[in-house]
């Protein structure tokens, strides 16, 4: 009775440096698309909720600073792992982190920057009122308006490293880098 040999397993792909070696810094994350757009999301997004936490806030700012905290440490998660290159620590997700930095730059950055936006938007035009010359009160809208600009730029940063994860996922590649 001849005896068959199991194929090979193929290559792992090239993935984070070794789980269990030094701490060091990914420099090819760093570098990357993703990696830049990540310290742009993490930059406008401090600014967003910082701007919005500094001031007078009422009703749905709420939600609009809960979501932007929300992402923002999310994406500090993200950023943090992806660039020590530990993210196969992750369970589950790990092996998944294309797909994982895909869902959430989509589904939640794009979305809850969107709304957060819309919200501080609304908010903004709501408190135009008090830029008239002689309004002697404190105003609200330079914060509410500069909320929503960031927010607006962050969606925006979000769809394009959503996009740029769906274009390395459509070629198969694996990787973030």
């Amino acid at each position: 009775m001849a005896r068959t040999v199991p194929p090979a397993a193929p290559p792992p792909p090239p993935g984070p440096p070794s789980a269990r070696g030094s701490l060091s810094f990914h420099r090819a994350y760093l570098r990357s698309p993703l990696g830049l757009l990540r310290l742009g999301q993490l930059a406008l997004g401090a600014a967003f909720w910082v701007t919005v936490a500094a001031h007078k806030y009422e009703g749905a700012a709420h939600f609009a600073l809960f979501a932007a905290v929300l992402v923002w440490l999310l994406t500090l998660a993200l950023f943090g792992l992806s660039l020590l290159g530990r993210w196969a620590l992750v369970p589950w997700l790990g092996s998944r982190w294309l797909l994982t930095n895909l869902v959430h730059d989509l589904a939640l950055g794009v979305g809850l920057y969107a709304a957060a936006t819309g919200i501080m938007g609304y908010k903004a035009g709501r408190k135009s009122y008090c830029n008239l010359p002689g309004y002697s009160q404190h105003c609200l809208y330079g914060a509410y308006l500069s909320a929503s600009i960031c927010g607006g730029i962050a969606a925006c940063l979000y769809l394009f490293s959503g996009l740029y994860c769906l274009s390395r996922r459509c070629r198969d590649q694996r990787d973030i880098i």
